[in-house]
């Protein structure tokens, strides 16, 4: 159990905490996007690419800038052998295409452990780095009528770990930190951010690698492991 007063609303971060990426924005994917503009690039580089491409977004907190993550995704096109001018327009191809639900899938367990959540009584909120619809993540993924507020950073301005956003979610659901509870994969944007106001933060690590967290922090690999937390 975490320490600390009852929780009355949990909060989750989607991308790598609800949802992952299929074939699309893996290797063959990012191939094919980039020939679509007469860029050619090397599949097989792809995770050495996104490895050498991370910093961009390690630091997050400021204002939501489309141009963070088309910058981010052009560095992986480059990293995989991709040149010449056209590069730019297929990493803005693959950052519009980020945002299509399509794209991505539900961990299996995701339904079933926010049904219990919400039939337990617990607010639900999501507060998510995106451009994507949240609208359209709850209707893809048949999630309505589950969630009390869902934020993302291009519509509210800020990313996490910025203050604002964490704030304005609880502000939503009309909690305190004390009684809310952040979920999310990173240490830097989810647990940390959320922690400065208060709230208390699990870290999903479904590698089972959580460097950098925080050892009064819990790690989960699965979210069938977090009701038992709450």
């Amino acid at each position: 159990m975490l320490a600390g007063p009852p929780v009355r609303a949990v909060f989750f971060d989607v991308d790598f905490t609800l949802i992952y990426p299929g074939p699309a924005f893996q290797g063959v994917g990012y191939r094919d996007f980039c020939a679509r503009h007469g860029v050619e690039v090397d599949p097989e580089r792809f995770t050495a690419a996104v490895a050498s491409a991370s910093s961009l977004l390690d630091a997050g907190g400021g204002l939501y800038d489309p141009a963070v993550f088309i910058d981010y995704t052009r560095r992986i096109i480059v990293a995989m052998g991709g040149t010449g001018p056209a590069v730019d327009s297929a990493a803005r191809d693959i950052y519009d295409e980020w945002a299509a639900c399509h794209h991505f899938s539900l961990y299996e367990e995701v339904p079933e452990v926010l049904r219990s959540l919400h039939g337990a009584g617990l607010a639900i909120g999501l507060i998510s780095n995106t451009q994507r619809s949240l609208i359209a993540f709850e209707e893809h993924f048949e999630l309505r009528g589950l969630f009390a507020v869902a934020i993302s950073s291009s519509e509210h301005g800020y990313m996490k770990p910025h203050p604002s956003i964490f704030e304005e979610a609880m502000r939503r659901a009309s909690v305190e930190p004390a009684v809310s509870v952040m979920v999310g994969d990173s240490v830097a944007h989810d647990i940390e951010g959320a922690r400065r106001l208060g709230m208390r933060g699990v870290l999903v690590a479904r590698s089972g690698l959580s460097r950098g967290c925080p050892s009064d922090v819990p790690v989960i690999q699965t979210l069938r492991e977090l009701p038992a937390l709450l």
